[in-house]
């Protein structure tokens, strides 16, 4: 008799904040996310490069000195991963980046200081949008 064990949805977190990515981590996993955390481009590049992700939460600047790195992780992600969700995080948010990150294939942008039950809430509903893809 053959079992079919459910694998944990797994998750990336792209944040150069340690606290931000130590409580999403924490979070997440214990409501049953694999999650896999980077702190700057190149180290989110060679995670996509290693493991399919459901869902992700993107910094736009990883640096902290007004760059939009995190755009080109959401391009990365969305060309490994068409039905990834993407949430983009930010506290640099205007229009223009808005409609650019949408334009790379982020699902949501949400604004930083953002309450972690609501950022919850928008990666549980793109977790179940793409597992119901499957």
């Amino acid at each position: 008799m053959q079992t079919t064990e459910k694998r944990p949805p797994k998750m990336l977190v792209v944040d150069d904040e340690e606290t931000i990515r130590h409580a999403l981590r924490a979070y997440f996993t214990k409501r049953g996310y694999q999650v896999d955390c980077a702190q700057e481009l190149e180290e989110a590049k060679a995670l996509l490069t290693s493991a399919d992700y459901e869902v992700a939460i993107v910094d736009l600047r990883l640096t902290g000195i007004g760059g939009a790195e995190g755009l080109d992780v959401v391009s990365s992600l969305r060309d490994r991963s068409p039905t990834a969700g993407i949430v983009l995080l930010t506290a640099h948010g205007t229009p223009a980046i808005e409609a650019e990150a949408k334009r790379r294939g982020a699902d949501a942008i949400l604004h930083k200081p953002q309450r972690l039950q609501a950022v919850a809430q928008v990666v549980f509903g793109l977790t179940e949008r793409k597992l119901e893809n499957v």
